[in-house]
């Protein structure tokens, strides 16, 4: 990198000093600690020697711990709770490192950076010390790194990038490059997504192991032999940029058969001393050898892996490793009489790189592993939609914590210490890191540690609110005390229910700016409202409807919504001031009989006036029109008494008794209200299921927002609640969802890409997970669905699209949680009861991403609203922007966060794939020195997407594909160090030297 900076210096001045500022700031920004050099020999080069004329058995000593599951993270790390599950985290790694210190042949990985960083803080120094030989030595090695291992199929691949930057920092920071993982391991997740990949190949790792696929999928591919392979996980991105080499492990992450040697097993031990009782070396040396042999006849080389621990285990570490010494010696032994047999003490990358010398062509894979089935009536499905509510709250926790990170940078030190005390993100950054787990956001878990997940978020957000207001207070120059309102969404807000002169103070978090409804409980029926520049807001009073109030019960009392839109700036802040008018029931003509059609000057929506359901949408800018139906249903849970199967529904697995579900009613009651900001139609469907469809003035999208619970369970059914969409449009099976809220897959009712899919489940067999929008379309319209959460959905019939809304069970699944999904709380003793939204846009296939792309990123980084009673101070400042402008339509700022004191953290993004739509498809190219407003840039250094290597050091293993499909795109070099060019899904991630703040 020095060389390249120095041959390319002109001998104009100002860039000769530019480029020694940029050199200087490079060498002063480096990510790793002085005293983290590399000491020993680790990675590739610690592995033990293997013999190429044998079969290499490679055993991998690890533990599985689960971030959470059936016990809370705090209880899994100190071992309490053991009537729940006996697990402490603290003493396998404590036994772990005294044997690891007994024998340098031993190895052990480790994975969850969550678990590790408690325990490291309670080290001593020259404990430290020990383990960080260790890791010098690459006798334990990390993998994967995270906080945790995230879910594959619920999360949204921001707040994924931030846990594996969390985790991979700490071990970069601590350990520097022997604490850098090789590869990317994640043995536990249901389901395996193609964005999840992507992001590793972009992280730097150079390969991939997992343990779950659909037991058909499994099937084929031992008897092809293509249990490993290469996967190309992005069909925009040049390969091999997204390129990942992919391990099926043999026996999911779990030991051979009768060899487990952990406390919690009940497999006998190596006896051997020939003198004593029942010596036994013969035996397990002989069913090790068949074992060995068979798995490989299923593999390519003459290596194999082999899995040795499983869920919390090593805790008496000894026991393992005691019997994993003899196992290697006495199987060793056999060479000498002819055996074929050679085993080591190994890690995952120690055989990635054998397989790597082995210079084979690996088979390549493009699409994803959803959904995934472990018996011909067991498709683990129903997690995609698990826990509606904690989705929900994870992805408002993501959008607050950006809001936080942001904010954190432009407030600079003020931020943190401030007027309203000491603030702080890393607490929330913790929780959200948290909440990525495979048991957390899935909703797999225990009722308790769902709690605790919730607990963990808003703990972070009460830390992260005295930031926001240090910083709101530093950009606005006024200290009035701010007020967050976090249940507006079901119309709870003390202060504006009972003030009479309020600012609302509007934060939008993207990089363009946004119109946004704002509806805010009130008691008044007329009110004025005046933005930053005095300028009046049209603004109406609507009634609260009756669904609303039941839902939030004693916990509000407005009887009214004030309704009006604001426009939020670029990375920055509006102000409103509201003031109560008049007082008095509104009128009684507010509430009207549902009209045949609402619409504004974008949409048109009609109802059939006999049933009071949607009958068609139309976008009036390009006339088009399509049928369109919705109404809610519900399948009928299975509880296990099938005569095809005993399996009933759960926590993690969807099994309808039917494939037809049961219609909650052919009819709505209907009401409408109607003024010139918003105009909504309140349907009621049932007691326990109501929806508003809404029309904003300015939306081109059409609002649903639906309420369903308690779903009853009197009858002894377990519920799971679904709308559906009927359209006209001809989709000839085929629909579309996101990977984790990003590149679209196309997918297909009953089909598979890579094997002929004997279909047994017509409908849990058809669902995938729905991050952030799905869409059907055909030749001239295309209708989008964008979720505010994770969900699961498919596409059953012809010109159909059906998202599971909630679930309520009464019946566990028999995959380790041990309880059914029957969530109550103590506001909702009967049922839980969630509500949601969609956006539906209708479009022309060929522009569709122009409007659903944005209107994503809107959902998923909504602006923050604060309020401050009565005036504001005469010189406050109402409105701030952190960018110079607007970041064009196709680039997405995906993160800015404090790094140091000196540096910040900036991800940037295309947000459109390359055959998406022409008018934003194509590489855009960004100044970082003309971006911001307020930051004083002095230097810029890029980073791999995790932030824990410098890009132009990342390499990775080359792994060449058996038949190379790769296509040829135009490659796009930067003008200069300060002008980036980001082409489609590419996301760049650059290290900013800061002026002193």
């Amino acid at each position: 990198m020095i060389k390249s900076l120095l041959s390319n210096m002109a001998t104009d001045l100002g860039r000769l000093a530019g480029c020694l500022l940029l050199l200087i700031s490079l060498v002063s920004s480096f990510p790793l600690r002085p005293d983290t050099k590399r000491f020993g020999t680790c990675g590739y080069e610690s592995c033990h020697t293997t013999k190429s004329n044998l079969l290499n058995v490679h055993l991998v000593p690890h533990t599985h711990d689960d971030v959470g599951w059936l016990k809370t993270v705090d209880q899994y790390f100190y071992g309490d709770r053991n009537d729940i599950q006996h697990a402490g985290v603290q003493y396998i790694l404590d036994s772990v490192v005294d044997q690891l210190l007994k024998n340098p042949d031993r190895r052990f990985i480790y994975v969850e950076t969550a678990f590790f960083y408690r325990w490291w803080k309670q080290q001593k120094p020259d404990m430290q010390q020990a383990v960080k030989k260790l890791v010098n030595e690459g006798r334990l090695e990390f993998v994967n790194g995270g906080w945790c291992m995230s879910d594959e199929a619920t999360t949204h691949y921001s707040a994924v990038i931030d846990q594996m930057t969390m985790g991979l920092r700490f071990l970069n920071e601590t350990f520097g490059t022997c604490g850098r993982p090789r590869v990317a391991w994640h043995i536990d997740p249901f389901g395996h997504a193609r964005e999840h990949a992507s992001m590793f190949a972009q992280m730097g790792f150079d390969g991939f192991f997992f343990g779950r696929l659909d037991y058909q999928d499994r099937a084929r591919r031992m008897s092809d032999k293509e249990q490993e392979l290469l996967w190309r996980a992005s069909d925009s991105l040049m390969p091999p940029v997204a390129d990942l080499w992919t391990g099926i492990l043999p026996n999911g992450y779990n030991p051979p058969d009768g060899f487990c040697w952990d406390q919690s097993c009940d497999d006998p031990p190596i006896r051997d001393d020939p003198d004593l009782e029942d010596y036994n070396v013969n035996d397990v040396v002989e069913r090790f050898i068949a074992i060995a042999n068979r798995q490989a006849s299923v593999y390519k080389t003459n290596h194999i892996i082999m899995t040795m621990g499983s869920d919390f285990q090593y805790e008496n570490a000894n026991l393992w490793y005691k019997n994993l010494d003899k196992l290697i010696h006495n199987v060793n032994a056999r060479q000498a009489n002819g055996s074929n047999i050679n085993v080591l003490y190994s890690t995952p990358s120690c055989y990635l790189q054998e397989l790597h010398r082995a210079n084979l062509t690996w088979v390549l894979k493009m699409d994803d592993f959803f959904p995934y089935a472990d018996d011909a009536h067991d498709f683990w499905t129903g997690y995609f939609t698990s826990r509606p509510a904690l989705k929900r709250y994870e992805r408002i926790s993501n959008s607050n914590l950006q809001t936080c990170n942001q904010l954190e940078v432009f407030g600079g030190p003020d931020s943190r210490k401030g007027p309203f005390g000491e603030g702080d993100s890393q607490t929330l950054k913790k929780a959200m890191a948290v909440a990525q787990h495979h048991d957390a956001v899935s909703g797999t878990e225990k009722q308790h540690v769902a709690n605790d997940y919730a607990r963990r978020l808003a703990n972070g957000w009460q830390h992260c609110q005295v930031l926001v207001s240090n910083s709101l207070a530093a950009l606005s120059g006024s200290s009035v005390e701010r007020i967050f309102c976090d249940s507006l969404n079901i119309s709870i807000c003390p202060l504006t229910e009972s003030s009479k002169n309020f600012s609302v103070n509007v934060y939008n978090p993207l990089a363009r700016p946004v119109t946004w409804p704002v509806r805010l409980p009130v008691n008044g029926t007329a009110y004025v409202i005046l933005d930053a520049s005095n300028r009046s807001v049209e603004c109406q009073v609507v009634p609260v409807s009756a669904a609303t109030q039941n839902v939030r019960r004693s916990r509000g009392f407005a009887v009214n919504e004030l309704v009006f839109e604001v426009q939020a700036p670029p990375l920055g802040f509006t102000t409103y001031s509201v003031s109560l008018l008049r007082d008095g029931p509104l009128p009684a003509s507010r509430l009207l009989r549902t009209p045949t059609a609402i619409q504004n000057k974008f949409l048109r929506v009609t109802f059939d006036p006999d049933t009071g359901l949607l009958s068609s949408l139309s976008n009036l800018e390009t006339k088009q029109t399509i049928k369109l139906t919705q109404n809610f249903y519900w399948y009928n849970a299975s509880n296990g008494n099938n005569n095809r199967s005993n399996q009933p529904s759960g926590a993690y697995i969807f099994r309808p008794n039917s494939s037809t579900p049961f219609t909650i009613s052919k009819t709505a009651k209907t009401e409408s209200i109607q003024t010139p900001t918003v105009t909504e139609v309140r349907q009621w469907f049932a007691p326990w299921v109501s929806q508003v469809v809404r029309i904003y003035c300015h939306s081109r999208a059409l609002e649903l927002e639906w309420t369903v619970g308690p779903l009853p369970i009197d009858d002894d059914l377990g519920k799971e609640v679904i709308t559906r969409l009927d359209t006209s449009i001809q989709t000839s099976q085929y629909f579309y969802t996101d990977s984790n809220g990003r590149e679209v897959l196309q997918r297909k009712t009953d089909f598979r890409p890579t094997w002929h899919l004997k279909q047994s489940e017509p409908i849990a067999g058809n669902y995938y997970p729905i991050n952030s929008r799905a869409f059907i379309r055909d030749d001239l319209n295309q209708l989008t669905v964008v979720t505010d959460r994770s969900q699961g959905g498919g596409s059953i019939h012809n010109g159909s699209l059906e998202i599971m809304l909630h679930r309520r069970l009464l019946y566990d699944d028999v995959r380790g949680v041990g309880e059914p999904l029957n969530e109550t709380s103590g506001i909702f003793p009967e049922g839980l009861v969630v509500r949601g939204r969609f956006l539906l846009s209708l479009d022309h296939p060929s522009s569709a991403a122009d409007t659903h792309r944005p209107l994503a990123q809107e959902v998923v980084l909504q602006p923050l609203l604060t309020f401050t009673d009565g005036y504001l101070p005469p010189k406050t400042q109402l409105q701030f922007s952190g960018l110079q402008a607007a970041l064009p339509p196709a680039i997405h700022l995906l993160t800015l966060a404090e790094w140091d004191e000196d540096s910040v953290l900036l991800r940037l993004e295309h947000q459109f794939q390359s055959w998406e739509t022409q008018l934003n498809s194509q590489p855009v190219t960004v100044n970082l020195q003309k971006l911001f407003s307020t930051l004083n840039i002095l230097g810029v250094s890029e980073l791999n997407l995790s932030a824990n290597q410098w890009k132009d050091e990342m390499t990775r293993f080359n792994w060449t594909p058996q038949t190379d499909e790769r296509t040829s795109l135009k490659d796009f070099q930067d003008f200069s160090v300060w002008e980036v060019t980001l082409k489609p899904m590419e996301i760049r991630t650059f290290l900013l030297r800061l002026s002193q703040r």
